[in-house]
């Protein structure tokens, strides 16, 4: 197992700025962190920060969504050759940071509803997409994880089942999803069903409290998350994704009003607790 840390916990566009952090979490023990793309469109910079990964020997996942303009299940076909222009990016900028999987809920634009839930035709449309992407990306040796998340941010995809369903529209090796606790949390009905249920797509985990703060201090039901992990045999990344008020537009965007635990309490308290989840569900 890979334990990463995402570090959306102080800002969307990590930089210079930054690098002592990077070192923080190559000190506590994690193998890799996790990036938020969006903020940045410049290559170069994914570069300079991929660099200073590699000099840490830190490996590293990333996030990304699309915006509206560039939404894939949209109905209009220019907006969804943008939503690929927009993946094929994050791609390149996933390869930058000399990342391995590239997560995150770029299957639709954030906040973006229609007022019902996804149409057969937005599920064809949208797998048209991902299924370009994950071609595109399998040449570039990136694994897609997309991410289900809670009705309040998104319509398309919510819990495993409608993941899964996309998955197997879009039927590539390298293209699954991402298993997010905090997510499962509010829209399943349990635990262990919506973990094994995914043993063929799940591509990436994400550990999260249900407060957002850190792992274990809250209402998650750790044992049942970490018992179905071990049960489908997921061996890839475990990254822990907390959230903070530091970056005010990321803040605003996720409702994020207030720290929810001492930052050092989320990565060095965290850390120790899946480490110890770890051995206790004998991984």
């Amino acid at each position: 197992m890979k334990i990463g840390f995402n570090m959306l916990l102080w800002s969307s566009n990590i930089g210079e700025a930054h690098f002592p952090l990077l070192k923080t979490m190559k000190d506590v023990g994690y193998d890799g962190v996790e990036l938020s793309l969006g903020a940045n469109l410049d290559l170069a910079h994914h570069k300079k920060v991929g660099a200073e990964l590699n000099n840490l020997g830190l490996a590293c996942t990333t996030v990304t969504c699309p915006p509206p303009e560039a939404n894939p299940p949209s109905p209009d076909p220019a907006i969804r050759a943008k939503g690929l222009d927009f993946i094929k990016w994050a791609i390149d900028a996933t390869v930058a940071t000399g990342g391995e999987v590239l997560g995150g809920p770029f299957h639709s634009a954030y906040k973006v509803f229609t007022g019902k839930g996804p149409t057969e035709d937005e599920y064809k449309w949208c797998a048209d997409v991902m299924r370009d992407a994950a071609i595109y990306a399998q040449d570039a040796g990136i694994t897609l994880a997309v991410e289900p998340i809670n009705r309040f941010e998104c319509y398309m995809l919510n819990n495993g089942a409608m993941a899964q369903k996309l998955c197997k529209l879009v039927d590539q090796p390298n293209f699954g999803y991402l298993y997010d606790s905090h997510h499962c949390n509010i829209e399943e009905k349990n635990v262990r069903d919506a973990v094994v249920s995914g043993k063929d797509h799940i591509k990436l985990v994400h550990i999260s409290e249900n407060d957002r703060g850190e792992p274990g201090t809250g209402l998650v039901n750790w044992d049942d998350n970490f018992a179905a992990i071990k049960e489908i045999g997921f061996d890839g990344w475990m990254v822990i994704e907390a959230f903070s008020p530091d970056d005010p537009d990321f803040a605003a965007a996720i409702h994020v009003w207030r720290e929810y635990d001492p930052k050092e309490n989320i990565y060095g308290g965290g850390y120790k607790f899946i480490k110890q989840m770890l051995e206790k569900h004998g991984f």
